[in-house]
């Protein structure tokens, strides 16, 4: 995988460009940090590439939900516990 600069990718656009299709993905950075990934696609894969993506992005957040979670314990409530919590915020949302 390729690590490119912000500075890079404003100073070297054109070469980027480029190489993107023979890179599978590259990694922009902002004072050595990551900040976005660079992908080649065309018309024939755009809607494939945007799904797989906006689904691993939707498979981080639930991973982290779900690790937040087991830190508060809060994955061994019963449903019963659930159904009354539900029921005390619809409660509250009705005043």
């Amino acid at each position: 995988m390729k690590y490119l600069s912000v500075r890079d990718l404003r100073t070297r656009s054109a070469k980027i460009w480029q190489d993107l299709s023979n890179e599978k993905e590259m990694i922009v950075t902002s004072n050595g940090r990551p900040i976005a990934l660079l992908a080649p696609i065309n018309e024939e894969n755009l809607e494939e590439v945007v799904s797989a993506f906006r689904y691993a992005r939707a498979s981080a957040a639930v991973s982290a939900l779900q690790y937040e979670s087991i830190r508060k314990g809060s994955d061994k409530i019963s449903m019963d516990e659930i159904d009354a919590e539900i029921r005390t915020v619809r409660a509250e949302r009705k005043k």
